[in-house]
């Protein structure tokens, strides 16, 4: 497939995106991925070798998955050939891979670039395995989103897949300066300004200059501040979908965070859900969730906190209601911390599994039948209201199976008390062992 502008009639000298003015000529001017183009980068060593594989690109928007697969059929000598799997179907598969066999009986390689393959179905993306594996295309997939989910495995075992990273702030800048450098002057705008016109672009390259060029129509004396700078731009939300893998990574920085004990961190996680929209009910079954998995008997308070939340996010609603969940959120990260009752019912579920249907001891079955007290139900049964200290010492466990502790309390917040009861209990139920 020819150039987007050509094959649009849009070539010579027709007004072209600043972003494809300014797109690498060289593997060399790609900026933020050195981990991969770098000699010693996978990409570097490929082209290093001269023996083109075929390899999946999965970053975020923005950050050269078309500009590196361009630069590769260059690199490899490979005709480049285009597709989006948004408009593309299976008749322009069959017609792409019959054109790549043409050119390969003419000493022609191909290297085929699929924007968006994860929008491709399962029976397409399994059209792609005999053309790459006989090599008469080089597959080059670019996608959002993560392959182990969206890409069959058959597909996956042929292919490299390569993480592109969201450009930097040192990315971001080299990609000022080169526009600065096109449009032979500096931005006009304040430091603050710039630092501010890159965290909008949110690692986006293509995105941020965009941005230039509204800026470039802009008329102004005086440097912009940032106000200026938002007032002329048109800002764009913080990158996160809640439908797709940004929502579950930023749910699981929020949770990690509550366990790790940083309450601003998980505050601005929690910011970052609440302005792209994210249900607050999902939040607030998360903070469920970590009140009972990392905080657990250390503060028994804490479940309560998340539920409160909960009821009251539903009575204020939005955005008052959003303060009951900050609330909630600085409360469990600064907790004491306990994972003790989600490793005990661990514990507890792999020794019910390994040991079966063991019966509960006779003593403390029930008798409600004659036959069964006759059979020695309940018998021997001591009642701990009225032993001494209120604790018989008793075996609970089944007479098969010895005595485990699952439960083991941790030397924090609640859980300091509780480990307490336990040994004296312990001691207790050992005494009264050794005098029965």
């Amino acid at each position: 497939m020819s150039d987007l502008f050509e094959s649009s009639d849009l070539a010579g000298d027709a007004p072209r995106p600043l972003a494809d003015r300014l797109r690498p000529k060289s593997l060399g001017e790609v900026v933020g991925q050195d981990h991969l183009l770098s000699p010693e980068g996978p990409l570097g060593r490929m082209v290093a070798n001269g023996r083109p594989t075929s390899i999946i690109l999965w970053g975020p928007p923005g950050t050269g998955k078309t500009t590196i697969a361009r630069l590769l059929s260059s690199a490899f000598h490979l005709h480049f050939e285009q597709l989006s799997a948004v408009f593309s179907g299976v008749a322009d598969l069959k017609k792409t891979f019959e054109a790549a066999r043409q050119r390969r009986r003419m000493g022609q390689g191909t290297l085929l670039f699929i924007d968006e393959i994860h929008r491709f179905n399962r029976s397409q993306q399994d059209s792609f395995l005999p053309v790459v594996e006989d090599g008469t295309v080089v597959l080059v997939g670019a996608t959002t989103e993560n392959p182990s989910f969206e890409l069959n495995s058959a597909l996956l075992s042929r292919a490299q897949v390569l993480v592109l990273r969201r450009l930097d702030d040192a990315a971001l800048e080299k990609l000022l300066a080169r526009a600065e450098a096109h449009y032979g002057e500096p931005l006009k705008l304040t430091g603050d300004a710039r630092a501010s016109l890159r965290a909008m672009a949110d690692g986006d390259g293509r995105y941020l200059l965009n941005l230039v060029e509204e800026l470039s129509s802009v008329k102004t004396i005086k440097p912009l501040d940032p106000v200026a700078l938002v007032s002329a731009v048109q800002r764009r939300m913080p990158l996160y979908d809640k439908s797709r893998e940004e929502h579950y990574n930023i749910i699981s920085a929020l949770h990690k965070s509550i366990r790790g004990s940083d309450p601003d961190a998980a505050l601005y996680w929690l910011a970052r859900m609440l302005a792209g929209g994210e249900q607050p009910l999902y939040i607030a079954r998360r903070l469920v969730r970590a009140a009972v998995e990392d905080i657990g008997l250390a503060d028994p308070q804490a479940v309560h906190q998340a539920l409160a939340a909960k009821d009251v996010f539903d009575f204020l609603g939005s955005p008052e209601g959003e303060l009951a969940l900050a609330q909630c959120v600085l409360y469990l990260a600064s907790a004491p911390k306990s994972n003790a009752v989600y490793k005990a019912l661990g514990a507890a579920k792999r020794a019910a599994q390994e040991h079966g249907s063991l019966m509960p001891p006779a003593h403390i079955l029930n008798a409600p039948t004659k036959l069964m007290k006759n059979l020695g139900y309940g018998a021997g049964y001591q009642y701990d209201h009225d032993a001494e200290q209120g604790f018989s010492g008793q075996n609970y466990f089944p007479d098969d199976m010895a005595r485990e502790q699952f439960y083991q309390p941790k030397d924090t917040g609640f859980e300091r008390e509780i480990a307490k009861r336990l040994e004296y209990w312990s001691k207790l139920r050992a005494k009264r062992g050794e005098q029965s």
